[in-house]
């Protein structure tokens, strides 16, 4: 009797142990209906339980639980339950899970290579946002690509001047220049001085699958100028579902666009294409601004077999636009409208040239970019990813040369009476006929039997003006691999390179000589005679601002004024660790580069000498960044991270003064930052708020120069002290079924801290002010040109079956103009000139049709009304001019204040951009 308790108490023993230490496992893969997605998130509801998903979104994970509830979450697709029974020490697979897109991200995300370094929604430990393709389709309308992103938190995009292509955006106080922009892994920020033009890129939105902005130093594991933030942007693949569409969109201001797109789909040999045409064309909402651009896009791919992948992909966006370069001041524009409503689109840089449309300030460029990326898959655990990249820009920008008795092309005695400039009256005078100027009757005189311009602004009755263009053409050639290779369950590392080579080509060229016989150039020293003596050349040949078709043209044209090359290498190696265990992700990056600059001078230098072609002076920099995340439970998550960058100067802090000499202080800038966040996810509502913190020390920088005694200058600036801190709230919900909410706040305090040092120079490069440098006191001062408190309210509400409306209320306040370098030559100067708080509404209408014999094809309409409330406001300016500042150096005339010269409390002397007024467009827009 005693044997048999004995066998039951052992019995039941271990029943209670086998019950309390068994496991099933679960498998699956995860998709969204078209490609697997790796990186999503699993989790086994109610327990610290996780796992993510693996290149081919497949997963596996150990329950203790014979039944229960996984949580499957991802970037851009809605949470899904799903439940699973599996018996102890068995396996189970839930086969293929496919994850539907939501309406607060991204829809068409397809994201294979491990180059591309896409966050992952509470994996990655940083500040993210992201924009879903259809958004970008939808609401982006004829507005510029960055304002897509000015509902997020701490972004400030503007128009700038208003030119198509011409906005600029700045993230937490942080300029583009320090932005990284990245399209499908490869970097595309101007490798001399880290510039983005958008009108280079004015056909991106066209072909964006996906759309990321990373705040601060981001997850990229290359050593790139992420100062203020990443935007990531992948393009569509080829292997999208089989399908196209034609689409039209028109509005204001005669903006027309039409595109037509075709995709194969992914056919049964591995194959697959997608292509896409577009054309754009308008007036332009600012006086003057007509543009015409293009864009097409190639996408070709190949799956080799299930190891090997190939995408290659080639787009362009040719284009022509007239600009607004400068800023008029605030009295400029009261003076072409009233005062108490200024002609907003006053553009003084354009006239009419025999009835025709004329501008001095036309930018026109074609960049296209080719890239082959090759994905191979080793093993289950290895994957080796790589991008190799071209891009060959050509085109550039055109202004006015010289003068006529001493007044530049925007001078107001060159002007008509409603401001614009008199071009009839500049070819007049070019060729040689009588006209009035400032009240009086002058006829030009010639030089050797000929009407002779040149770039001189002296008062003389010899010289005239032309239009000449500054090109800024280049050759650029580049490559990321990367090895990515699971170590075990917890632990992946990655390590790769980063290789880079860039020709950029400098020189100006005669556009138009308006009337005049020909053009006198003296500024390249190998031009000599016989007996070695320099002397001017006598130029004929004019060239049209227009981009080139060809991508791949080298222009032989006749250089004037200056002709240089910047040559730069990049060398890069980078590694990443990360940890996945359980509910906590946390990595640590390092990435180190090494930077050569090189100089070659075709005019200022002779050909023996040294400088005529510098040796590549070598820069080492790099960072290392680190961060975690943790999973408090299926609702809350936490993260830090924090990092260091040692960021090589720019090519003008190299070779400053547009000379070959070096600089004589070629310091790195070094770049901490410090964030942390907190998550909150529910099928019904979601939010993220982050803190940050970044010192920027030993910036350099180059500042125009807006004193009216030195046009064309410039200023340089040293040793430069920034620091940027702040906190951001980004919200959205859904309330019920039909109406969706999104929020956004945001605050930062961006100030200098400590001063800086300056030397000024005029438009030829000589330093003013007898070359000594000297200190600006910038000490406290905040950092301007962009609001550093933005906030927004948006919704959208499908009134009936597939008809929505929408609208969103964004507020920008403690906007402070960019500092003018001349105020802060005192230590008791003003600060920055804070500029006007506004809000702006913007309001949008969708309709979807089905159509088509299955219901699988759809017409869709929209407009798009930004700025609803037709709001005038200052959204940016150039120069600190206070109201208590007085009108002129003699203080017995009064302030601007006491004169009555102020707008919305604002000196009226201030060069500024007003923002656009009300905007309208509406889309058609066919799928199949």
């Amino acid at each position: 009797m005693k044997t048999i308790k004995n066998w039951l108490l052992t019995g039941l023993m271990f029943l209670a142990v086998s019950t309390a230490f068994s496991q099933g496992k679960i498998t699956g893969t995860i998709t969204d209906g078209q490609s697997t997605l790796p990186g999503a998130n699993v989790v086994i509801r109610s327990t610290k339980t996780t796992t993510s998903t693996g290149f081919d979104g497949a997963f596996s994970i150990n329950s203790s639980a014979n039944s229960g509830e996984l949580v499957i979450s991802f970037i851009g697709f809605d949470q899904k339950i799903v439940k699973f029974s599996v018996s102890n020490g068995a396996t189970v697979n839930l086969g293929t899970i496919v994850l539907t897109g939501n309406s607060n991200e991204l829809t068409e995300i397809i994201v294979k290579s491990s180059v591309v370094d896409i966050a992952k929604d509470r994996k990655t430990p940083v500040a993210v946002s992201t924009i879903k393709a259809a958004e970008i389709q939808e609401k982006l309308g004829s507005q510029e690509f960055p304002e897509i992103l000015a509902n997020t938190p701490s972004v400030y995009a503007t128009k700038s001047g208003g030119g198509f292509g011409d906005s600029r955006i700045n993230i937490r106080g942080f300029d583009q220049r320090n932005i990284a922009v990245m399209i499908n892994g490869m970097p595309v920020n101007d490798m001399e001085n880290s510039a983005v033009y958008w009108s280079n890129w004015a056909g991106l939105s066209d072909v964006t699958s996906a759309m990321q902005v990373q705040r601060g130093l981001g997850s990229s594991k290359l050593a790139i100028s992420s100062v203020g933030g990443t935007i990531n942007i992948v393009t569509k693949a080829s292997d999208m579902k089989e399908g196209g569409s034609v689409s039209s969109t028109f509005g204001n201001a005669n903006y027309l666009k039409t595109q037509a797109s075709y995709s194969t789909g992914k056919m049964k040999n591995g194959l697959s294409a997608s292509i896409l045409l577009s054309q754009t064309r308008g007036d332009g909402y600012v006086d003057g601004t007509k543009f015409q651009g293009y864009n097409y896009f190639l996408a070709l791919g190949y799956e080799i077999n299930k190891q090997h992948d190939i995408q290659f992909t080639f787009t362009g966006a040719p284009q022509w636009h007239n600009q607004r370069n400068t800023a008029p001041t605030i009295a400029a524009f009261q003076k072409y409208g009233s005062n108490d409503d200024p002609n907003t689109r006053y553009n003084s840089d354009w006239g009419y040239l025999n009835g025709q449309e004329y501008s001095f300030r036309t930018n026109y460029y074609h960049k296209p970019v080719g890239s082959i990326n090759w994905d191979w898959k080793i093993n289950e655990t290895t994957k080796l990813s790589t991008v190799v990249y071209g891009s060959w820009g050509r085109g550039g920008g055109s202004n006015g040369a010289g003068a006529i008795r001493g007044n530049r092309f925007f001078a107001d005695p060159l002007k008509t009476a409603n401001g614009l400039i008199n071009i009839d009256l500049i070819q007049a005078y070019n060729s040689g006929q009588p006209v009035v100027i400032s009240g009086n009757t002058v006829t030009r005189t010639q030089i050797g039997g000929a009407y002779q311009n040149s770039s001189s602004t002296s008062n003389n009755t010899t010289n005239g003006i032309s239009q000449i263009a500054s090109v800024n053409s280049h050759n650029w050639y580049g490559g990321v691999m990367n090895l990515n290779k699971r170590l075990n369950e917890k632990l992946v590392l990655d390590f790769g390179v980063d290789a880079r080579t860039y020709r950029g080509i400098h020189y100006q060229v005669l556009n138009d000589l308006l009337g005049a016989d020909r053009y006198s150039d003296n500024t390249n020293v190998n031009s000599v005679d016989g007996a070695g003596v320099q002397v001017p050349r006598l130029l004929t040949t004019t060239y049209e601002a227009r981009p080139n078709a060809n991508p791949f043209y080298s222009a032989n044209q006749e250089k004037i004024n200056f002709n240089n090359d910047g040559l730069v290498r990049w060398y890069g190696a980078f590694t990443q660790l990360e940890y996945s265990a359980d509910n906590l992700t946390a990595f640590i990056q390092g990435a180190v580069s090494q930077q050569a600059f090189r100089r070659d001078d075709f005019f200022k230098y002779k050909t023996t000498d040294p400088l005529y072609s510098t040796d590549y002076e070598n820069i080492l920099g790099g960072n290392v960044k680190g961060g975690a995340n943790y999973n408090i439970n299926e609702n809350h998550n936490v993260f830090v991270n924090a990092g260091y960058y040692s960021k090589q100067p720019f090519f003008n802090a190299v070779y400053p003064n547009n000379a070959s000499v070096l600089g004589a202080n070629l310091t790195n800038e070094k770049i901490t930052g410090l964030e942390a966040g907190y998550g909150f996810r529910s099928a019904v509502f979601n939010a993220n708020l982050n803190v940050y913190h970044t010192n920027w020390k030993d910036r350099y920088q180059r500042s125009t120069d807006n004193s009216v005694d030195n046009p064309g200058g410039y200023f340089d600036f040293s040793g430069i002290t920034e620091i940027h801190s702040g906190v951001e709230l980004e919200a959205n919900a859904k309330v019920g079924d039909k109406l969706k909410i999104n929020a956004m706040f945001s605050a930062g305090k961006w100030v200098y801290d400590g001063n800086s040092i300056s030397n000024r120079y005029d438009n030829t490069n000589n330093p003013i002010d007898g070359g000594s440098a000297r200190t600006l006191y910038l000490d406290k001062v905040k950092v301007g040109d962009a609001a550093q408190v933005t906030a927004s309210l948006g919704a959208s509400y499908e009134v009936v079956k597939r008809v929505t409306l929408d609208a969103n209320y964004r507020h920008s306040d403690k906007l402070y103009a960019s500092i003018s370098p001349g105020d802060f030559a005192s230590a008791t100067n003003k600060g920055s000139l804070e500029l006007p708080s506004y809000g702006l509404m913007d309001a949008g209408f969708s309709y979807k049709m089905l159509v088509g014999k299955n219901k699988d094809n759809s017409v869709n309409f929209r407009l798009n009304v930004n700025n609803v409330l037709d709001e005038v406001y200052i959204a940016e300016s150039r120069t600190n001019i206070f109201a208590d500042d007085n009108i002129s150096s003699n203080a017995a005339l009064g302030t601007y204040a006491s004169n009555n010269r102020l707008y919305n409390g604002v000196a009226n002397a201030n060069q500024v951009f007003f923002g656009f007024g009300r905007t309208w467009n509406f889309s058609l827009r066919y799928n199949f």
